[in-house]
């Protein structure tokens, strides 16, 4: 596991979060290096899509307000992992999305709101 070794206190605690939400039976299989690919391909769609710019230098996110089709979203990440051969099923990268929205929430980073 070769990234989430080198991951910042924040991506960590992202991390285990999304690990201690998404039940037993549908993490079998799903590695930190698979999350960590799905939040990548994540942020990936935000930046395709205008809600979100990566600054090279310091690789950091500056995230924007906007709306984000989670099905147009999780289609997405499906298509990039199939081509990257991750093997993440829908329901993993949907439980991934799900408790990435909720960690933001409880962080004060969104609100109720944006889901709707």
């Amino acid at each position: 596991m070769l990234e989430s070794t080198i991951i910042d206190d924040q991506e960590r605690e992202l991390l285990d979060y999304i690990i201690r939400t998404i039940p037993a039976d549908d993490l079998y299989g799903l590695t930190e290096d698979d999350i960590l690919y799905v939040l990548d391909v994540m942020d990936d769609y935000l930046v395709m899509k205008g809600i979100a710019t990566e600054d090279e230098e310091n690789e950091e996110m500056e995230y924007k307000e906007g709306y984000v089709d989670e099905t147009e979203q999780l289609q997405y990440v499906l298509e990039q992992a199939k081509l990257d051969k991750v093997p993440v099923t829908s329901v993993q990268v949907q439980l991934i999305q799900d408790a990435e929205f909720q960690y933001g929430v409880e962080n004060g980073f969104y609100s109720e709101e944006d889901e709707a």
